[in-house]
Formats: C-alpha cells, structure tokens, sequence
C-alpha cells in the first residue's frame, strides 16, 4: 500500500464518483480504476460499494479512509517539520565546551540567536579531554577544544588564539612593571583551577626550569571565582587572557608580561568529519566565519583540515 495510493483513494471518496476523482487528479478514469482496484486486492477488501451510482464507501472503506487522512496528514507535517529546519525555524544544537572554551561562544550565541531565534542551543560543560568522545558518541554535534584532537574521525576548525597571562590585582607591587621575569615571582601566592590542565603543567615546568618556587596555595573551581578572589588582593594567577578581558578593561585586574612564558593556545570548533551536520550546526559555523570576518585579531577560521565547502 502506497501514499499515491491512498490519494487517489481519498480523491474518489470525497468527489463520489471516478470521473470527478480522476478529474482533480488529472489522471485518466482508467488508471484511477485500476489503483483502487489493486488497493483492493492488497487489502482483501472492497472499498466501494459498486452497486450504488454515488460510489458510496463499504465498512472497510470507512476504515481505511479515517487511516489514510491520519497518513496524509502526517506526511504533510513532516514535510513541514522539514522545510521549518531547513529554513531554521526548529531544530536543536548541543556544544560541548569546558568553562574557558565556553566564553568564546558567548559572542557567537547572541548573532545566532539574533539570526535564528528558534533554533534551541544546549551549551554543555565538559572536560576537555572527555569531549572528543562525546561528539563521537553522538552526545553533542559540536564540541570546543584548545588542542587538535588528532583523530581521524574529527575534524576541526581553529576559531581563536589565545594567550595565558599573569594578573594581579591593581594594588599589587608588580601592577606598575612593564615586564617581569620569572623569579620575581619566587614570593608571589598563587590562585589556581582545581582542574589540571596541559597548561598548568607548562608553568610548573617553567618555573622548574628557572629554578623558582611556584607557591600555589589556593585553588579554586571557577575562573570567575579565582579573578574575584585574586581581584580581592588575594594573590596572583595565571588565566586565560579571553577570561578575564572585562576585568582587564575595567582595571579591576592587570596583566603583566612574564618574559619567559609565552604561552598561546588555539581555540577549534570540532566535529565528525565525516557527518551531515544538522542545518543548525552548519549555520552555526557560517555565524563563527561571520564573526571572525567582522572582529579579526585573535578571531581566526581556519580549518585544520580539508572540509566540504558549507553551502
């Protein structure tokens, strides 16, 4: 039993007769005959009571008529359904990002929302490391990370550079200097993330290499919490410069430059490579390219792999 089927159906019980049905299909009175016909014999049953001249239905042409109308109309819904995410009206997107990575979607979130105010959005928080599994798994569509996952089912596009940097509060000794070295920071107090990172251990790596103590006494589970704490005169961190922009600005923190550590990182938006994206996660990325077009400096787009134009 066919759809085209049940129209031609549908067509002769509304107009009562073949030749009107035939008529508003523009198919010949023979082939509407011979589709009723064979539903017929795929069901085993007469749906036309042919000795009346009104082409009244039978019992189980009532039946079947209330099912075909359901199957129509469900086929015209998804139809619908379809065309409203294509042209973005529904749908939903999951990003998984940990709490650094998220701060560099807040941006894009209010021009997508701006452009596509329908489409739901779920921002997970994840650890960096779990996430390339949570898009291969299917958790999430997209996912933020700061490395190259490196796997041959992903694919990612650097989006943004970013660059670890020490603040302090204004009223520190340091807040002054233009730049400082490592061992000037033998006596400081530092705030750290209670979750480790590649970065944490290049620090400690550094301040190693340069023979100085590196005193971190309090961690903390937030950045908002730690800019806060150190914001307050409670020592000094290392955080990501995206992190803490705001406060830089309104100069409730300063950045001073450490001479011997320059640590940047590349910010990549990461998927299966070898998926259909949903038409919210391709609008999605055409609004990250948007941006980076508009804002420049440490925006970037650059797939680090060869992708599929997005259309």
């Amino acid at each position: 039993m066919e759809l085209s089927q049940l129209e031609v159906f549908l067509a002769v019980a509304r107009e009562r007769k073949f030749s009107r049905a035939a008529e508003k299909l523009h198919r010949t009175q023979s082939a509407v005959s011979q589709s009723i016909h064979k539903l017929e014999q795929q069901l085993g049953e007469p749906l036309f009571d042919r000795s009346s001249r009104d082409g009244l239905l039978t019992d189980a042409g009532r039946v079947l008529q209330q099912y075909a109308e359901r199957l129509l109309n469900l086929r015209s819904n998804a139809q619908e359904a379809l065309g409203e995410l294509r042209e973005l009206r529904q749908g939903k997107l999951a990003i998984a990002a940990n709490e650094f990575t998220a701060l560099y979607l807040l941006p894009l979130l209010a021009e997508f929302r701006r452009l596509h105010p329908m489409i739901c959005i779920t921002v997970n928080r994840s650890l960096g490391s779990q996430i390339p599994d949570e898009i291969l798994r299917h958790d999430c569509e997209l996912g933020m990370l700061t490395y190259d996952p490196r796997d041959p089912q992903l694919h990612s596009i650097i989006v943004y550079l970013d660059e670890l940097v020490l603040v302090v509060p204004p009223r520190h000794p340091l807040a002054a200097e233009a730049e400082i070295s490592i061992r000037q920071l033998g006596a400081e107090s530092f705030v750290a993330h209670t979750v480790s990172s590649p970065y944490r251990e290049k620090v400690i790596q550094a301040f190693r290499r340069y023979k100085t103590p590196l005193h971190m006494q309090v961690e903390l589970p937030t950045l908002q919490a730690i800019k806060s704490f150190v914001a307050a005169g409670n020592g000094v961190a290392f955080l990501p410069q995206i992190s803490v922009e705001n406060e830089l600005g309104r100069g409730e923190l300063m950045r001073i430059p450490v001479r011997e550590l320059r640590l940047h990182r590349k910010l990549r938006l990461v998927y299966r490579k070898n998926a259909s994206l949903s038409h919210a996660a391709e609008a999605f990325l055409k609004v990250a390219e948007t941006v980076t077009r508009e804002r420049q400096g440490r925006h970037r787009f650059e797939p680090s792999r060869s992708r599929s134009s997005l259309a």
